[in-house]
């Protein structure tokens, strides 16, 4: 393989079109060449050169395609990612990676059989919100942590169109398994893997038949609570990030900008991308020795998701260490699956 990697992309719809093709044509070290489009086709209309197939298959099939982008509903992961691999394809594959830990597993072990990189899509730790939540708590200007909240809540009362995110008969079906991979690789990210973990999980919709509300303790070492709460019901959004030490605490309201950004239109190159409005500061509160509070307004750093594919780039190319490890992957699928 030459030093550009030849990328096809497994579907178009607003993951594709929103979360990977941007960043996959900014990035010098790819070549976006093929996609697949059952139906509409759309992709052309943004990138004139790329192929379009009909069918995954046939998009496996493609010689020339050194990468696969599996972005299809997450019931598909497996048996996609296993075709990709055998066909000695590289592949990055959307959370959740897959439904069991027995499937991720497999996975990991025939990507080492055939020589090729099976890498996890979790772009959320490049969030600006995460972003600075990291900072703070690695600062340890906060002492000894205590307690920590991260939260993904969004209000949609109705049942989605999407069948496979809200039929049970689907795996990795529910919040849990949509938003749940988000939250739980950002604990795992810091913290590592729990000592132990509690789950909640409710359906509150009109209708529903899969979890719409998920909370998750994880516990650890040195009495550090970490907890993750995300609902398909709230009206009023509380904040994002919420963490309690020895010496002070720290919260944000908003975690970040670019799904709302990309999803109007903004490509990852204009100005402004990923720079989050002043409302949506982090706020840093200190306990000073006279035992007062200083208060400080913090600006996170600028959210990117070209981030994660710049790193995609190094591990295939330079077989540089991926940071979002098979260890991580089973250690949230352990808790997803339980």
């Amino acid at each position: 393989m030459s030093s550009k990697i030849n990328v096809g992309l497994m579907a178009y719809g607003m993951s594709g079109k929103v979360f990977h093709a941007p960043f996959v044509h900014l990035n010098d070290g790819f070549n976006f060449v093929a996609v697949t489009e059952r139906s509409k086709k759309q992709a052309a209309q943004d990138y004139p050169d790329v192929i379009s197939y009909d069918t995954i298959d046939e998009l496996i099939a493609d010689e020339n395609i050194d990468l696969v982008i599996i972005n299809t509903p997450n019931y598909t992961h497996y048996d996609y990612a296993k075709k990709c691999l055998l066909a000695g394809k590289h592949i990055l594959v959307d959370k959740p990676f897959t439904a069991t830990v027995a499937q991720a597993k497999e996975l990991f072990a025939l990507a080492k059989e055939v020589g090729k990189k099976a890498l996890v899509y979790q772009n959320r730790r490049f969030d600006s919100g995460f972003k600075i939540a990291k900072e703070i708590i690695e600062s340890g200007k906060l002492g000894k942590l205590t307690e920590v909240h991260f939260r993904f809540d969004r209000y949609r009362n109705e049942i989605g169109p999407k069948g496979f995110k809200e039929d049970p008969s689907f795996e990795a079906s529910g919040l849990s398994y949509d938003l749940g991979p988000h939250l739980i690789d950002q604990a795992v990210a810091l913290f590592g893997k729990p000592d132990r973990f509690y789950k909640v999980l409710a359906n509150n919709r009109e209708g529903s038949k899969v979890d719409d509300y998920f909370f998750i303790h994880l516990a650890y070492a040195n009495q550090l609570n970490v907890y993750l709460t995300a609902t398909l019901l709230a009206a009023d959004i509380p904040p994002a990030f919420v963490v309690n030490g020895s010496l002070g605490a720290f919260s944000k309201n908003h975690g970040d900008v670019q799904e709302s950004q990309l999803l109007k239109g903004m490509k990852p190159s204009d100005e402004g991308y990923g720079i989050e409005v002043a409302e949506d500061a982090g706020k840093l509160t200190l306990v000073n020795a006279d035992g007062g509070r200083d208060i400080t307004t913090l600006k996170s750093p600028q959210g990117n998701y070209g981030e994660i594919f710049e790193l995609v780039y190094q591990a295939i190319i330079n077989d540089q260490p991926y940071p979002i490890t098979e260890e991580d992957i089973i250690a949230q699928l352990e808790i997803l699956e339980s």
